[in-house]
């Protein structure tokens, strides 16, 4: 698909979601995900948590055995896991289709990676500059979900076929693959849900109301707050810095 077919399709499927969806900005706010977003990437999260804890329950029973019961015993469980996998890969491939472009690697996001310790550790008040929509960070993990999905199509069908079509040998690599993907898939998630709730307050409110404050936008993506508003963000910072200091001299 081309890129002027993408940008048709998601602009399209914005404008439908809106239509039934609503996002409400405040003054001194920002749109940062529509409705289409926020729904595809809640979906993505639902089913990769039902396909996450059903392959717990089928790969170490032993630890969660109690998980069973609640997709209706081990058998329905077994049949339900592939379904959920092969459903969030399905609509993961949307939220790339909607994502792509931002999330192509660019030079400043090395030079952000180069600066990974002193932004993740609160030294930086501000990130680069040259920060637009997403940052490094969120790329890497996004490319990592892009990979995982790969992986997962690729070893779940050999393992939902089986031994009598693939082969012993690819059934039992594909095991390993596919838990070790899961395992580094995890990993990722983790890290996201640290990044949107405590290492980027408001990251979390932003895919759930779809809009950030302006200084959110300033502080963790300064390239896509000038973007969007046309104004610089250290001066932004500045102007909000006076007058806070202002305001408690009062």
């Amino acid at each position: 698909m081309s890129s002027g077919a993408i940008e048709r399709f998601d602009d399209k499927a914005r404008k439908s979601f809106e239509s039934v969806g609503h996002t409400t900005i405040y003054r001194g706010e920002l749109l940062r995900h529509p409705v289409y977003t926020r729904v595809l990437h809640w979906t993505v999260a639902l089913f990769f948590f039902l396909a996450l804890f059903t392959g717990f329950a089928l790969y170490l029973p032993w630890l969660f055995h109690w998980i069973t019961p609640l997709f209706g015993g081990g058998q329905l469980t077994r049949t339900l896991h592939p379904y959920f996998g092969v459903a969030f890969v399905f609509f993961f491939a949307f939220q790339v289709l909607n994502w792509l472009g931002p999330m192509l690697w660019t030079a400043a996001d090395s030079r952000w990676m180069r600066n990974i310790k002193k932004i993740t550790t609160g030294e930086e008040k501000m990130d680069p500059p040259e920060t637009g929509f997403f940052n490094a960070g969120q790329k890497l993990l996004f490319w990592e979900v892009v990979v995982g999905c790969v992986l997962y199509i690729i070893t779940g069908t050999i393992l939902w076929a089986g031994a009598s079509t693939f082969g012993a040998t690819a059934v039992a690599i594909s095991y390993v693959v596919h838990d070790i993907s899961a395992i580094v898939m995890l990993g990722g998630i983790f890290i996201h849900i640290y990044q949107s709730t405590i290492g980027e307050p408001g990251t979390f409110g932003a895919m759930i109301r779809g809009a950030v404050s302006e200084a959110w936008a300033w502080t963790f993506h300064p390239a896509w707050y000038k973007q969007v508003t046309g104004r610089d963000p250290q001066q932004a910072y500045e102007e909000a810095r006076r007058r806070m200091t202002t305001g408690n001299k009062l």
